[in-house]
């Protein structure tokens, strides 16, 4: 098959080569990367656009394949709702590019009318409109002639430019017109390519404060990744830092040079290590089960054949387990990332545990040099997939920005919560509440049902009320159609749920609700429901 010529401009379809659950197809223009981006070094790519969701990447050329000569075959196979919205982007973009061609040659001929109509119309037809026009023209001119001093006296102090056009000239940020040769092959750059222009962490910068120095309360940050930010201090003195435009996702990233190693490909490692792949990273992986390691291996991960392995031969090594005995087993078991740790080298574990456990773990990795992060995500495999999750890190400051363009690849917002431990206790809160109101939307339903009211009715009127949400719609979906295809598996959402409890004991807290709903999960479990989604806690009350 001959090679395809593609060039600036082109809109193109990527052909990923991992199933649609993980890549789902993107269509795509190639277009000018920012000035500062690297391009990748190794095999020949395009910097790219991807529709739909205003995304920007390098995609190597041989995944490249046009566009119009594949739309038919690609719009028969995916049918998903954001592979319609791209398909959407796409011909509005041709829609209006062809409109612009087809009103071009108009326009001259259409301002010489206005121009010869605003002319007739203002002309005089009468010697008393003549003689008005005259008088008017001697009071302009007088009027002018006396504030002429004070209008030079009043430039001299300001300049003679007027203020947006100073403004203009003081702004850091060049405009201008692109090239004739590549005006109609490119498209405005999005915020997010002009933010990430001084480099992906240059959106802040991080003013230390007193309660820094102290270890409670904690020196709190949250970045939404490659908005626009502003800074704000609140009454305690720490420093926080919120969206202020919230257009811009998961824009264009450049990605780290430090090689990444990840542990564990469940249901959010996969997502994440897919997104890690599609932003550039160089990544190693390793799975208990070797063949979940496959489909990555294809789409360019190498393989490790250990975690001591994985985490000796790169520069971070991100892991994503199961609970507490996982996380524990992975680092210090036999050939584990304990083993791989030596002075300088980076762990940062995503796994939902107690404060207790990521502790330990913290003081193992240190007392052999090494750096840790705690980063445990907000979210679920869709979210995964998607590249956006909430990520919470607490830990080694350094590290956490040092893992940037990572965090930007898998998530839409990360928290930097301070010291170990401020991030487990976090999610479990997260967690806590997420799992809770989850089993009184499971309550709720079925007390619908056997009082004689429509389930459907019931979600429609809470999808128009404050409560409405995409989780509260999904999971009601999942129940409706009795569909518990796992999202978030029960098991770990009712592990969360007691490890909150216990989080609750420890201070003295009392946390009625989330042990209600955790006997509601045990019940499921008994039921055989700890493999299913959370939603499926529905079936502990029917049952």
């Amino acid at each position: 098959m001959a090679a395809v010529s593609l060039r600036l401009g082109d809109l193109v379809k990527w052909a990923a080569v991992l199933p649609a659950n993980l890549f789902p197809a993107f269509i795509l223009q190639i277009v000018n990367p920012p000035k500062d981006l690297k391009k990748p070094r190794g095999k020949k790519c395009f910097f790219v656009k991807f529709f739909g969701t205003e995304d920007h990447a390098w995609i190597k050329v041989e995944q490249l394949k046009p566009y119009h000569a594949h739309k038919e075959e690609m719009i028969k196979i995916n049918k998903g709702k954001r592979f319609q919205q791209a398909v959407d982007a796409v011909e509005e973009f041709l829609r209006r590019a062809k409109g612009k061609d087809q009103t071009s040659s108009h326009n001259s001929a259409d301002d010489k009318n206005r121009r010869n109509s605003s002319e007739e119309r203002s002309r005089p037809n009468s010697g008393d409109e003549k003689r008005k026009l005259s008088l008017s023209e001697g009071k302009v001119k007088k009027n002018m002639g006396e504030g002429k001093k004070r209008v030079s006296s009043g430039s001299s102090e300001r300049g003679s430019k007027s203020p947006l056009k100073r403004a203009q000239e003081q702004s850091p940020r060049k405009r201008g017109r692109p090239p004739k040769d590549e005006k109609d092959l490119t498209i405005p750059e999005s915020s997010t390519v002009k933010g990430m222009m001084a480099g992906p962490m240059a959106a802040f910068k991080w003013q230390p404060t007193a309660s820094e120095v102290r270890s409670s309360p904690p020196a709190v940050c949250y970045q939404a990744i490659t908005k626009k930010l502003k800074i704000c201090e609140e009454e305690t003195g720490s420093t926080s830092i919120q969206a202020a435009d919230s257009t811009a996702v998961n824009g264009s990233i450049t990605p780290t040079d430090k090689k990444i190693g990840f542990l564990g490909l469940g249901l959010m490692g996969s997502g994440i290590v897919s997104n890690l792949l599609k932003m550039g990273h160089t990544v190693t992986v390793w799975n208990r089960t070797a063949e979940k390691c496959d489909l990555f291996i294809q789409e360019g991960a190498r393989l490790g054949r250990t975690p001591a392995e994985v985490v000796s031969t790169c520069d971070i090594t991100f892991a994503c387990v199961s609970d507490p005995k996982a996380a524990k087993d992975l680092v210090l078991g036999p050939s584990g990332v304990l083993q791989g740790i030596r002075p300088g080298k980076c762990y940062v574990d995503m796994s939902t545990v107690d404060a207790d456990t990521v502790t330990e773990l913290a003081q193992v990795i240190v007392s052999r040099g090494g750096r840790f992060l705690e980063a445990p995500v907000s979210g679920n495999q869709q979210l995964s997939n998607d590249g956006m999750l909430v990520i919470l890190a607490a830990g080694d400051r350094g590290l956490y920005e040092d893992c940037s363009s990572c965090f930007q690849a898998m998530g839409k917002t990360s928290f930097f919560l301070g010291e170990v431990g401020n991030a487990a206790k976090m999610m479990l809160i997260v967690n806590m509440v997420q799992g809770s109101f989850m089993a009184t939307i499971a309550e709720g339903l079925t007390l619908a049902q056997v009082t004689g009211q429509s389930q459907q009715t019931l979600l429609d009127i809470l999808n128009q009320g404050q409560l409405a949400s995409i989780f509260l719609d999904q999971k009601c979906q999942n129940i409706l159609q009795g569909n518990f295809k796992p999202d978030f598996y029960l098991k770990y959402i009712q592990k969360d749920l007691r490890l909150a409890i216990a989080l609750g004991d420890a201070v003295n807290h009392p946390t009625p609700m989330a042990a209600a709903a955790n006997e509601v999960y045990k019940r499921a479990k008994a039921l055989d429901q700890s493999d299913n989604d959370m939603s499926a806690v529905y079936r502990a009350y029917i049952h």
